[in-house]
């Protein structure tokens, strides 16, 4: 099992502590399975990036943004290297999250019943099984 990386770690629970109102409103509509029974996790570290909102499963990232990620280069490199890494990214502004609730989780629960893209295939250093629990 890899260690955690505790710097990278802190910046995730730093920005869980200070999410934004339309992430806190969100997070409470995603936790706990409840929309199609999918669980999310937030402020997930995927490589050197930490997204809103991730579910493993269907491949599906989500962004909160406001208006100062509209067009931002960062944000295209970003979003360019996840999917290159088969995930699918849903950006949702702040305004629609805060003002049309019931139309955000539609769109999210239409994204997740498309089909979701492959896990990547990961070069394998070697065709052994990986041990048992314990086993080294």
């Amino acid at each position: 099992m890899r260690d955690a990386n505790r710097i990278r770690t802190g910046l995730a629970r730093r920005l869980r502590r200070n999410s934004t109102s339309a992430e806190l409103r969100l997070w409470n509509k995603l936790r706990a399975r409840s929309i199609g029974g999918f669980k999310f996790v937030r402020q997930e570290l995927i490589g050197r990036y930490v997204a809103d909102f991730v579910c493993r499963e269907r491949r599906l990232i989500i962004e909160v943004d406001g208006g100062q990620h509209s067009g931002n280069s960062r944000d295209v490199a970003r979003d360019s290297w996840l999917r290159e890494r088969n995930y699918r990214i849903l950006r949702l502004s702040n305004n629609e999250v805060m003002g049309n609730m019931e139309g955000v989780l539609e769109v999210i629960a239409a994204v997740l019943r498309a089909d979701a893209p492959p896990h990547p295939v990961v070069a394998k250093r070697d065709d052994r099984p990986l041990p048992a629990s314990g086993e080294r």
